[in-house]
């Protein structure tokens, strides 16, 4: 049987890469909610991201000249490096598959790279020194309430969204109907009971996410951010480039992807930490 060649599995390595960044960038949730610098065009490994301090204004005298106000900004440092995955397409593969192998293997590439890059965002969460709820006990609609609240007198711009475990979701959803009986209540608590979705509670966005990791004592951390809490710095997005291993008649697909993350504005964030447990 002839080998597969580069040439013969142009079409489905293309296929392979353009399905892996399609998926990396959806499936990517935390992502969407952070303050995320394209470094791709400029040399080094780290990124200086200014952070600029409130300043206030005073009553004015008329006729008198206005004083100038000193602006000092700090700065965070965001170190990037690299993670990857690797996968194996073999000759045989490619060439009898009866389903979309170049659309699979794309999907399970972009994927992991997603999960890692979620992960990695995620676990800054317990970094906020703001943050309400208690290990064991269930998170309630008041937790994010007092969050909003947080967030409002801290002085933090922009649509505040939450990210917490499915589990802690369900919590959440028994807190609001009554353990998901009938709570002749609101838009909210109906739209809980009819499709198991929670969009918007305090004027915060609310998303479930299993890559929150759960503890040995069953609790997790999610939060209530908004996105100049947290900086996502990219280098490079997921790319994957084969190579060939003769010895076993195959294609190495190496998938790679650098960036990283840091905590900007620790005021700009509240942590959540509840029981995570059915």
């Amino acid at each position: 049987m002839a080998a597969s060649t580069t040439a013969t599995l142009d079409d489905l390595f293309a296929n392979i890469i353009h399905e892996a960044i399609f998926t990396a960038q959806q499936r990517s949730l935390a992502r969407n909610f952070v303050t995320v610098h394209d470094i791709s065009g400029t040399s080094g490994k780290t990124v200086q991201v200014p952070v600029y301090p409130e300043v206030a204004a005073s009553a004015l005298t008329e006729g008198t000249d206005l004083s100038s106000t000193s602006i000092a900004t700090s700065s965070r440092t965001i170190t990037v490096s690299e993670v990857g995955v690797q996968a194996v397409l073999t000759d045989l593969a490619a060439q009898s598959a009866s389903g979309d192998v170049a659309g699979d293997l794309g999907r399970v590439l972009g994927e992991a790279v997603a999960k890692k890059m979620d992960q990695d965002i995620i676990g800054l969460f317990a970094n906020f020194s703001q943050g309400f709820g208690t290990a064991g006990v269930e998170l309630t609609a008041a937790d994010f309430f007092k969050a909003a609240a947080k967030l409002s007198a801290s002085g933090a711009n922009g649509q505040a969204s939450a990210i917490i475990h499915p589990y802690q979701a369900y919590a959440l959803k028994a807190n609001m109907t009554n353990t998901f009986a009938n709570p002749n209540g609101g838009d909210i608590q109906n739209e809980a009971m009819r499709s198991g979705y929670v969009g918007q509670l305090a004027g915060i966005n609310i998303y479930e996410s299993s890559n929150i990791t759960v503890d040995g004592s069953d609790d997790a951390i999610g939060a209530v951010f908004v996105p100049s809490a947290i900086g996502l710095a990219v280098k490079w997005d997921v790319k994957i480039e084969p190579q060939r291993d003769a010895s076993i008649r195959g294609w190495e697909l190496n998938a790679t992807a650098a960036y990283g993350v840091g905590e900007l504005v620790d005021l700009n964030g509240v942590k959540l930490t509840a029981d995570a447990a059915l």
